[in-house]
């Protein structure tokens, strides 16, 4: 049975291979596997995991859904789409269709797949034959489309769950602090874009596009423990003091363990990646020159998906409006993460942000807001701004 080469121990990428040696079996053909997520609030579709054979067309890859009228047309009419020869399709102008076609594709097999009735992504089937999908083909296909979309869905279905719970937990404890919905959608696409460009620079493919996405979903719990701070010191609105300090950076064990309790509670303590949701949180107030805490980690001692966080998120609460603190510009925020870079920032990932700069900007207008999480937490590496 297919459903038995999916084993928990398996990354996304890894699963997706042996669905894919598995229906090699009976379509050898098909020289390409991949699918690609979409996220609705900015209509981008992103690729996300694959299994090709030789070359490899798309990674670290978006576009807007709106920027591709045959994908858009799938999303609406849900049916998939049969090209036989993509050489000479409607679409052979297009970007994407040219990137096959000078990979050696000649056909291909679509289909978007939904949860709860909306478009959750898109799969992706490419053979270097063309016409190869036949009725026949298409017929095997249906059960691997199914399967790999349920199992896509079943893997991301944790951090949804997560980020659902902490959101009650918070409302449920009357937590009020400053992090507004804005923040936590903009800082979690600015740890994106710098993850992102991180791979896109990576000789060695280490960081994929699976990594990505994890850490765009799991960007925004990085400050769960918070909810187990007092409100006195949680919501003050100034400067703390050394004392409140103290206190205040109690929230990071405090939010592993919450991670931990949710997980078990909810029976996904070995979900896909969990281990990137548990290093965000653990490690997002190490410094690079490892005066930060609670380790006193440095450099690559600290998970790169704590270092890609730490700067989203100073970022946005630089570039938000507080109580106590005009928000700042672009240039003179980018101007102090360079400042800090090399102690307190990654430079890399300072480097990242950076040069996406015109991304970055979208973002804000996307997701503008006035106020951030920018809670007194990381003042002691910004003093005297």
């Amino acid at each position: 049975m297919v459903i038995d080469i999916l084993g928990d121990d398996l990354t996304l990428q890894e699963q997706l291979q042996s669905i894919h040696d598995s229906l090699r079996d009976e379509l050898p053909e098909i020289d390409r596997v991949a699918v690609a997520v979409y996220d609705r609030w900015s209509d981008v579709l992103k690729t996300f995991v694959h299994s090709t054979g030789t070359a490899v067309p798309f990674s670290h890859y978006e576009a807007r859904l709106a920027d591709v009228p045959s994908l858009t047309e799938l999303a609406r009419s849900r049916q998939p789409r049969v090209v036989d020869d993509l050489a000479s399709s409607p679409q052979s102008t297009s970007p994407h269709n040219r990137l096959l076609v000078e990979s050696g594709y000649r056909s291909s097999y679509t289909a978007p797949f939904f949860d709860q009735g909306m478009l959750f992504g898109f799969l992706f089937f490419d053979s270097k034959v063309p016409g190869y999908f036949s009725p026949a083909a298409i017929a095997h296909l249906t059960l691997y489309a199914r399967l790999i979309g349920l199992m896509i869905i079943h893997a991301m279905a944790p951090a949804g769950m997560l980020r659902s719970a902490v959101a009650v937990a918070k409302e449920v404890s009357h937590m009020r602090d400053a992090e507004t919905g804005a923040h936590q959608e903009r800082m979690a696409r600015y740890a994106r874009v710098i993850a992102r460009c991180l791979a896109d620079q990576d000789p060695d493919d280490a960081i994929d596009d699976e990594f990505v996405e994890f850490v765009f979903l799991f960007a925004p719990l990085h400050d769960v423990g918070k909810i187990g701070i007092p409100d006195h010191i949680l919501l003050k609105p100034g400067r703390l003091t050394a004392g409140e300090f103290e206190v205040m950076k109690t929230h990071v064990a405090k939010g592993v363990e919450i991670v931990d309790r949710i997980a078990e509670s909810f029976g996904v303590r070995s979900a896909q990646h969990i281990d990137i949701l548990r290093n965000i949180v653990q490690f997002h107030h190490e410094a690079f020159d490892g005066s930060g805490y609670l380790e006193g980690r440095a450099g690559d001692r600290i998970p790169l998906e704590a270092r890609v966080v730490t700067v989203a998120d100073v970022f946005d609460a630089l570039t938000s409006r507080r109580p106590y603190k005009d928000a700042w510009s672009n240039d003179d925020a980018f101007a102090r993460l360079g400042t800090l870079a090399g102690a307190m920032f990654d430079p890399s990932c300072v480097d990242a942000l950076v040069a996406c700069r015109p991304t970055v900007e979208r973002i804000q207008v996307l997701f503008g807001g006035t106020t951030s999480g920018f809670d007194g937490t990381h003042e002691a590496y910004l003093e005297d701004v």
